[in-house]
């Protein structure tokens, strides 16, 4: 047995899901409200809109202002905090995680995409989007989970497993 806290620590839930999930949401927040805003010519409130939407649907999320803005980011708080919930329960299982946080956090952040992608969105209220393929929304989205949303909570994750034995 070792006592190197990288290798015997299990992360703390309440560093993991509540600092990381703030940091996943703040971070992602900054990220979607600069690019899609920049890149598409929207408003950040059509931004937060269509997160809304995924509980409302199109139409009603955009009749509704900045109401369902709002709501859109709360609900993006909300996703945030799940994706730092799922990985705490996975970090507390596979030691590899908290051993190899950045490695481990790209590759959670690229996954949380992917599942947002093809899992999430499509059972949401705003269905399978079948635009057509945009490499530059591509890479944000696959570049900005990584590192704006896996890294962070891995690196929390590590960190509070450190302090977890000291």
């Amino acid at each position: 047995m070792t006592n190197d806290p990288v290798l015997t620590g299990r992360p703390r839930a309440f560093d993991t899901i509540v600092y990381g999930g703030l940091a996943i949401g703040i971070l992602d927040f900054f990220d979607a409200s600069t690019f899609f805003p920049l890149y598409y010519g929207i408003t950040i409130q059509r931004v937060w809109q269509s997160v809304a939407a995924g509980v409302l649907g199109r139409e009603t999320s955009v009749a509704g202002g900045w109401n369902t803005a709002l709501l859109g980011i709360f609900l993006h708080f909300v996703v945030a905090t799940c994706i730092a919930i799922v990985y705490y329960f996975l970090a507390r299982n596979i030691s590899f995680l908290i051993r190899h946080p950045v490695v481990s956090g790209l590759v959670y952040g690229v996954i949380a995409n992917y599942v947002m992608q093809f899992v999430v969105i499509p059972l949401s209220a705003i269905g399978w989007r079948s635009a057509p393929f945009d490499p530059v929304s591509t890479l944000n989205s696959v570049i900005g989970h990584a590192l704006l949303v896996g890294l962070p909570v891995a690196l929390i994750a590590a960190g509070s497993a450190r302090r977890s034995v000291e």
